[in-house]
């Protein structure tokens, strides 16, 4: 995806925890860079408009992609950017990219698939209109 496409970034802090045996961090970590980076992105979003506990999101497809090993030193940023909007999905692609300078490396990405959910009912809940309309202001989604 094009670097100008995003519309949301977030630093992720790297942790000694997340260093495996081979000195880089393990793959399994990566999936929690992205959670992090999507909370971050419907916080900045939606604000208070989401409560976690009634109303929320929950993840139904996560595709991870490897590019090039992270290391414990390494400035890392998480771009977001929603490209879908269905009736009750949201789809969310990210990319961890390496900042070194003034240069960046895509060092992984990732594609998932958001649904709407209501925790009290235990269902899937369309997009409310009002995230709707808010998500597609920052995406200048049609």
């Amino acid at each position: 995806m094009d670097s100008s496409k995003f519309n949301h970034q977030f630093q992720i802090q790297l942790r000694f925890v997340d260093i495996d045996a081979f000195g880089h961090v393990n793959n399994a970590v990566f999936a929690s860079y992205y959670e992090t980076a999507r909370v971050a992105y419907f916080d900045d979003v939606l604000g208070l408009r989401i409560n976690w506990k009634k109303n929320g999101l929950i993840l139904a497809k996560n595709i991870l992609e490897y590019k090039s090993p992270v290391y414990l030193r390494d400035t890392i940023i998480c771009k977001t950017s929603v490209v879908k909007l269905g009736n009750k999905s949201i789809e969310i692609y990210n990319e961890l990219i390496r900042k070194n300078n003034n240069k960046e490396e895509l060092v992984a990405c990732a594609h998932g698939i958001l649904v709407c959910f209501d925790y009290e009912k235990n269902e899937t809940i369309e997009i409310p209109a009002d995230w709707r309309e808010l998500i597609k202001q920052k995406e200048n989604l049609n």
